[in-house]
């Protein structure tokens, strides 16, 4: 990767009201809207995607992204890999809401070199970018099926 800086561009749009849902989407790209709303824990509809379900998935797909590039590159052969995760939203140290801990479970299926496989998850975990922007405890468990 280049040392210049990348950018990514990002749309949100809403009327007022914690029961309104909104719309986000790519402004760039020719991509889906995604419906947005406030969680019914945080008094909100739930009726689409949440900025705690967003920022559980950026964590959880950098992961999956990275990995995929380091495979590739390592030649490390698998069928498919999925994640599952957990966030859990706490109070922090001046009693704001923050994202406490995320709890990862990383499924390698179709991959017939387990311990090369293992390996390539724990340097992944350390060159995730968005999981090394985080001040989130971030826990995985990693599990590497033939």
């Amino acid at each position: 990767m280049s040392t210049d800086p990348k950018t990514f561009h990002v749309q949100s749009v809403s009327e007022s009201g914690i029961q309104t849902s909104w719309i986000s989407h790519l402004p760039n790209k020719n991509q889906p809207e995604i419906k947005m709303s406030i969680p019914p824990e945080f008094e909100g509809p739930g009726d689409g995607y949440s900025p705690e379900d967003l920022y559980a998935l950026a964590l959880i797909n950098c992961f999956i992204a990275t990995f995929k590039f380091v495979a590739e590159k390592s030649r490390l052969e698998f069928k498919n890999i999925t994640g599952n995760a957990e966030l859990s939203v706490g109070l922090g140290d001046k009693k704001s809401p923050w994202m406490q801990k995320l709890e990862v479970n990383i499924i390698l299926s179709g991959a017939p070199q387990a311990e090369r496989a293992l390996n390539l998850m724990e340097k992944t975990k350390k060159n995730c970018m968005i999981i090394n922007s985080v001040n989130t405890e971030v826990i995985f468990h990693f599990h590497v099926e033939a």
